[in-house]
């Protein structure tokens, strides 16, 4: 009876999104930052009025739902996701929204509702030399702004400072100047770490051409790789989620705010032209590499080469006085040793001058 063929195991395949078959519209955190606490960091505000504390009750933030004043509040910690419901509940926000929320794998999007407006980016930053990638989704409304964040620490705080100094303009505008101002915090984020990219691309261009050797230095390359990859990702989409926030037709943003988007756009620009500038450069670090180890290996060859073409037709002078026969016709000279021997030293300063004339040498 034959065998049964035994069937290959197939691989296991990575599922983003919905790998648990869940339905759409079901809150379930796919990050790796759990926190027991979620915190919650209001700012009530208006020109005259100035109000932040800190707390982790969720009810609490309902209590500025009928406030005449602007509202940020700033969500740390996603990975409890009842409070997540509670809080999306009473501000009525769509289940996929809230699904969106808790989504770490969410690329950068804009989603337009009729009552509010809902933002997901990435937020970058360089943490013991160490790019990291957080999820930052924000919602938009008349008179408030909620926005999310796997853990505490972020790149708001001049943002926070300008509110309770009153400084600049943000304190006499809407939620929508609000809104820009923590997207446009993001966003010159970004510049920063650019410039702590280029910083690591020149260390690395300068031991490329050092002649030390350094074994690491593939690895250097394929994680510069791996992080422009990272910052692409958040970059490129969220070019086009401010695209289409500035063309917009929406009572939730004022004509005024518009220009601030504009320029805000002219940013994510200038930074997708850096990154796209950093992206050739490190893929062409391996290339530099590569060429960098084929010019040495061409030095050893050469050498080896000009020692190779030397002693060959030294060798071909001893392989010939070597042969044992009676009747050679030098054989018996008195000197003719010393007469070899003139000849070899001649034929070797003739071939070290010749090759110094076609500068191989």
């Amino acid at each position: 009876m034959a065998a049964k063929r035994r069937k290959k195991p197939q691989p296991t395949k990575i599922q983003p999104k919905r790998a648990r078959n869940l339905s759409p519209g079901t809150v379930a955190y796919t990050g790796k930052k759990t926190t027991t606490v979620t915190e919650l960091d209001i700012i009530d505000y208006s020109k005259e009025h100035y109000q932040r504390f800190e707390t982790n009750n969720i009810q609490e933030a309902f209590n500025y739902e009928d406030s005449t004043n602007i509202t940020w509040i700033n969500v740390n910690g996603l990975s409890n996701t009842d409070d997540i419901v509670t809080l999306g509940t009473h501000f009525e926000l769509h289940p996929l929204i809230q699904e969106d929320i808790v989504s770490t794998y969410q690329r950068p999007k804009i989603d337009e509702y009729e009552e509010y407006l809902f933002i997901v980016f990435k937020m970058l930053h360089y943490d013991n030399e160490q790019l990291t990638t957080e999820h930052i989704s924000l919602v938009m409304g008349k008179d408030y702004v909620l926005t999310f964040q796997e853990a505490e620490g972020d790149v708001f705080g001049d943002l926070r400072e300008r509110l309770e100094h009153g400084k600049g303009r943000i304190r006499g505008l809407g939620s929508d100047y609000l809104m820009f101002a923590i997207m446009d915090a993001v966003v010159d984020n970004y510049f920063t770490v650019i410039e702590f990219l280029s910083n690591k691309v020149e260390i690395l261009e300068d031991k490329l051409f050092d002649d030390k050797d350094d074994e690491n230095i593939t690895e250097e390359i394929q994680e510069l790789k791996k992080e422009i990859l990272k910052i692409r990702k958040a970059v490129i989409p969220l070019r086009e989620v401010i695209n289409r926030l500035e063309k917009i037709d929406t009572t939730l943003i004022e004509e005024r705010t518009n220009k601030y988007i504009r320029d805000l756009y002219d940013h994510i620009i200038q930074v997708n032209e850096s990154v796209e500038i950093y992206r050739d450069m490190i893929w062409g670090l391996m290339d530099m590499y590569m060429t960098t180890i084929s010019n040495k290996m061409n030095e050893v060859m050469k050498v080896l080469t000009i020692m190779a073409s030397i002693f060959i037709p030294l060798t071909f002078m001893a392989g010939i006085y070597g042969m044992n026969f009676d009747h050679m016709p030098e054989l018996h000279f008195r000197y003719g040793y010393y007469y070899l021997w003139g000849a070899m030293i001649l034929v070797f300063l003739g071939l070290l001058w010749y090759f110094k004339r076609k500068k191989w040498l």
